[in-house]
């Protein structure tokens, strides 16, 4: 009989960081073509253009880090306040919290006996991680980290951004419009291809659900367009 010892990567310790990344970049990429396609449709100068493109960088990569700190603070204050309440009920009522622990078990396929021991090993373990882990659903993996969201996002965004801004330096300007269309939904193929990758999931959904929302964002911003009589060319 052979036996095989083999080690199972597995990636969600990268939803933290990677939730925010995928988000910022995405939102960099589809706002500032959107933005950019729009006011490429009333024929600016170059310089206009620019000037909206880093305006829209700067503001969209701090509004981002911004969002991502605000939100992931909260979420870390009251995930502080559920441990110090489960702290609270372990000091000073113990006995129900083990039974609360065993119960837990016993409603994920274990018998009565074999949950109280399982809940028993763990509080002389540690009790807090147990009831963090079991009750509350708390893990360091799963901790919110406010900072990392923050950078992740913001980085992101500007990654995102710089795509269509390049587009405005190379792109001809007779055909910006389309041509600065076409690049962001090469950019935002390439995205969703990493995203993927980097989370472990199937490609070719990842590619269409973010192709199509930025799509829509770009078809918003032509409609947009015409409701001011602009004319695409």
């Amino acid at each position: 009989m052979s036996y095989t010892v083999h080690h199972e990567p597995h990636l969600s310790y990268r939803n933290n960081w990677l939730r925010a990344a995928i988000l910022g970049a995405n939102d960099g990429l589809i706002s500032t073509a959107s933005l950019l396609v729009g006011v490429a449709a009333a024929n600016p100068s170059s310089q206009v253009l620019m000037l909206t493109g880093l305006a829209a960088l700067t503001a969209g990569a701090l509004s981002m880090a911004a969002g991502e700190y605000i939100s992931v603070s909260a979420q870390a204050d009251t995930e502080k306040a559920d441990l110090e309440q489960e702290r609270y009920e372990l000091i000073h009522n113990p006995e129900r919290e083990l039974v609360e622990l065993t119960r837990i078990y016993e409603t994920r396929g274990l018998d009565q006996l074999l949950a109280h021991q399982v809940a028993v090993a763990l509080t002389d373990h540690d009790a807090l991680a147990a009831h963090a882990r079991d009750e509350i659903g708390l893990t360091d993996t799963a901790k919110a980290n406010p900072l990392q969201a923050a950078v992740a996002s913001a980085l992101a965004f500007i990654v995102g951004a710089i795509l269509p801004i390049i587009g405005i330096l190379l792109l001809p300007k007779h055909t910006l419009v389309w041509s600065l269309s076409l690049l962001a939904l090469l950019g935002l193929v390439l995205l969703g291809f990493v995203s993927a990758r980097l989370g472990g999931a199937p490609v070719l959904p990842a590619i269409g659900r973010i192709v199509i929302w930025g799509i829509l964002a770009m078809l918003a911003t032509a409609m947009i367009g015409n409701l001011f009589n602009t004319v695409i060319v």
